[in-house]
């Protein structure tokens, strides 16, 4: 009474045997009567004799058609209807080429299109993590156009990158099962399959996997084709583990289940394919066949009842079908309240019903179907997307005992329970279905050429650091990366300290150099106007033990922390110890061998021989090297720095800044370069002088002490510069540099004066013998003009 008052709907069924070709067929049988119907018009038709024609009856008023279940199907009928403007709803078509508007204009569904559900397992690869898979599709429009819109929408949304897309034919060839398998294991790693199949190439599918010893290997993602259907993975659930599929959403009507489960032979003759149905639900015959030879198959008896003799579940279409029958039900009474207005029953308005209004009042229909959700149409026909997500778990470890069991939903939005899943072996974590794995900290992805989802991972090596997954950038010069790559830090700053085991040496050496060299002044001091300290000359023993000094004393400086003050005083002093100590040994060596040269020739002594001359020579070759110092310290200020590039290794965890003054490599030679010049100057003098009396011991140990200062510098240059790119070059030049100066003035003070204070302090018997040799070897040289006593050369 509410809903079509006085007006019944009546239903022809025709069976599609789920084949297109078959299905035209059975739409032209009621189309035809629609021809001819039409077409029999007020035509003048006149017969033999005279006699009034016979008419056929009036064609069917098929107002609308409810079907079909496979998407080829609707198809190829939905082309033939929409010629008639009759309208069509599916409860069971998905493909999405149905929604093409111009094309299928007449067609409508309840259920939603595999654009919804490839939108929706998109969703799902994309929430377990996966983001490498394949898909596989059966020869026809459901597969095809559902692996179509599956990779459409990835590629839209990104993130998801489709290894392979195979094909399986319409009638496989021997072997060909196998073959696919072997084909989707070009690409191990792409462990999701995607799969758009029928029942029986889903079944073959998993078949073939089997027999290829790759259980638990593939992942599979299954369209509503599979479902929760039991026949697909029948005898081959170990195969099934963990296989996620989607279906419609759905719930079973009680109300059927009741109705259908008592029907028998005798209450449901109306239903003509119910014999055949009740044969084989019950596994038995109805009537002998004449050529049947198999005695096993037993008669039914008809007393059979269905959910008790046999297993029972309602078939999922079931819904789908009673929304599809309500949906043009409510069409027809939307159009009735409008046409016809208070009129019970059919109004001419609607005799014969227009398709095209029908139409507009089915896509206007909004109500709640047999499951209690809405039922509505879009622009094109098609049902809002629910979908049910399904995964298929073993039961206490036993896949033959699993079963179906729901992990989400999707309603244009993802809801999946991933801690529900449960995954072949029983595992709980997600497998993965990666063409790369993740890159680890430090390294940069690159990418492989059109295939946005494959990389190899390159660690970002030496200074460099990642920057983010696709870059890696050097460190700035004062900074090193961190141990795990992924930034930078600071590197350690290190200098040569008083407690360097490098610094141990020099120090040693210096502060023994100090103390003899104190020693010896001290005992000259002392003993000032004993013969042997005059004979030594005074002055310029002092100017040289002074020298002595400083370059013992430089030895603190070149350990000290580098700052202002201590890098002027490194310029300063470094040269200036060896300046006035080589400047004296010249003057000393130079005074020697003019004396003797001017003896052979005559008895008149050479000019500036006295103490006062040789002061000033010493000091004005000294004030050269002062005057440079000065002038660098002013064109140049002093200062320290920091070098990273000094010890910058190899291995970043190794490198260090090195703490020093800004003077490189050759300004520091430079630096020793005018001392370097008088030690050579020297040397040649005390060639020279070498052939001076036996008696005149004083030039020998003079040019003993330049051919070994030679030697220690020969050998000091090539350590210098061979150690440059050494990790502890710091340490290496500094202990040499500051070794060499203490072994040079080691010699100068040993070879010239410990021999002089051991006579002053152990022998003084000897100070008068050691005059009086002096004399005479002096008045052989040279005799002193009368009434001036000649100083000892020495």
């Amino acid at each position: 009474p509410a809903l079509l008052p006085g007006v019944r709907l009546g239903a022809r069924l025709l069976d599609t045997c789920s084949r297109d070709t078959y299905a035209l067929e059975q739409a032209l049988s009621f189309v035809q009567a629609l021809i001819q119907g039409r077409g029999d018009g007020h035509d003048a038709v006149r017969c033999p004799g005279g006699a009034p024609p016979l008419r056929a009856a009036p064609p069917e008023r098929v107002v609308a058609v409810v079907g079909a279940s496979a998407s080829s199907v609707s198809i190829m009928v939905a082309n033939v209807l929409r010629l008639f403007a009759i309208p069509q709803i599916s409860y069971a078509s998905t493909a999405p080429e149905l929604s093409d508007s111009t094309r299928y204009d007449f067609f409508s569904r309840v259920v939603p299109p595999d654009s919804y559900q490839a939108q929706a397992m998109v969703d799902i690869v994309r929430a377990l993590g996966w983001n490498y898979v394949s898909t596989l599709a059966s020869e026809g429009n459901y597969g095809e156009s559902g692996v179509e819109a599956f990779v459409q929408i990835s590629r839209e949304a990104g993130g998801v990158c489709i290894a392979q897309s195979i094909k399986i034919p319409r009638e496989p060839r021997p072997g060909e099962f196998n073959k696919v398998i072997k084909r989707l294991m070009e690409t191990p790693n792409a462990r999701g399959i995607i799969i758009f199949a029928n029942e029986d190439d889903i079944r073959r599918v998993l078949e073939a996997t089997r027999q290829a010893n790759l259980t638990g290997h593939f992942l599979w993602v299954g369209s509503d084709s599979w479902g929760s259907k039991i026949s697909p993975i029948l005898s081959l659930e170990d195969v099934a583990v963990g296989a996620i599929t989607i279906l419609p959403k759905r719930a079973s009507i009680d109300g059927f289940d009741q109705y259908f489960m008592t029907r028998s032979l005798e209450n449901n003759r109306r239903n003509i394919w119910f014999a055949e149905f009740w044969e084989e639900n019950f596994n038995c015959k109805l009537t002998s066949s004449g050529n049947q030879a198999d005695d096993s198959v037993r008669k039914c008896t008809g007393e059979e009842r269905i959910g008790q003799d046999s297993a029972y579940e309602q078939e999922g279409k079931v819904q789908f079908v009673i929304d599809a029958v309500y949906a043009i039900a409510h069409a027809l009474h939307s159009m009735h309240q409008a046409l016809c207005p208070g009129h019970l029953g059919l109004c001419p308005a609607m005799e014969p019903t227009d398709g095209r209004t029908l139409l507009q009042y089915i896509r206007a229909v909004r109500f709640n179907g047999s499951a209690g959700t809405p039922v509505m149409f879009n622009e094109n026909g098609d049902a809002p997307g629910r979908y049910d997500i399904f995964q298929y778990q073993a039961t206490n470890g036993s896949a033959h005992s699993g079963g179906y069991q729901v992990v989400g939903q999707w309603a244009e939005a993802l809801r999946l329970d991933v801690e529900a899943l449960l995954w072949s072996g029983g595992q709980r974590e997600v497998p993965t279905s990666l063409c790369s794995l993740p890159c680890g900290p430090g390294e940069r992805k690159k990418m492989v050429k059109g295939v946005p989802c494959c990389w190899h991972c390159e660690a970002c090596d030496g200074y460099r650091f990642q920057v983010d997954e696709f870059t890696c950038e050097s460190c700035p010069g004062d900074m090193r990366p961190m141990p795990n790559h992924t930034g930078c830090r600071p590197t350690p700053v290190v200098r040569l300290t008083w407690a360097s085991p490098w610094a141990a040496l020099p120090l040693l050496l210096a502060v023994l150099g100090i103390m003899a060299t104190t020693t010896v002044v001290g005992t000259f001091v002392r003993h000032n106007d004993t013969p042997i300290v005059r004979a030594s000359g005074r002055e310029l023993s002092y100017v040289l033990l002074t020298g002595i000094f400083l370059i013992y004393a430089i030895t603190f400086l070149m350990v000290a922390e580098p700052g202002a003050a201590v890098c002027a005083a490194r310029r300063l002093f470094l040269g200036l110890g060896t300046t006035l100590s080589y400047s004296a040994l010249l003057t000393k060596t130079n005074r020697i061998y003019r004396i003797f040269e001017q003896g052979k020739r005559s008895v008149t002594p050479p000019p500036f021989i006295s103490p006062t001359s040789q002061l000033v020579i010493t000091f004005s070759l000294t004030s050269l090297q002062v005057v440079g110092v000065i002038a660098w310290l002013g064109a140049q200020p002093p200062h320290s720095v920091i070098d990273y590039e000094e010890q910058r290794t190899v291995d970043p965890e190794q490198a260090r800044g090195v703490l020093k003054c800004d003077m490189s490599d050759l300004s520091l030679i430079g630096c020793l370069g005018y001392s370097l010049l008088l030690m050579v100057t020297c040397t040649v003098y005390a060639v020279k002088a070498r052939g001076v009396p036996e008696t005149f011991n004083e030039a020998k140990p003079i040019g003993f002490t330049m051919y070994t200062t030679c030697i220690i510098w020969l050998a000091f240059v090539p350590i210098f510069f061979g150690t440059a790119q050494s990790a502890e070059k710091i340490y290496i030049q500094t202990t040499t540099l500051t070794v060499s100066l203490s072994l040079s003035a080691s010699v100068s003070l040993g070879m010239l004066y410990v021999p002089k204070t051991y006579v002053i302090l152990f022998h003084p018997e000897q100070n008068v013998q050691k005059r009086k040799r002096s004399l005479k070897a002096t008045t052989t040289a040279a005799a002193p003009p009368k009434g001036e006593e000649k100083e000892d050369p020495k």
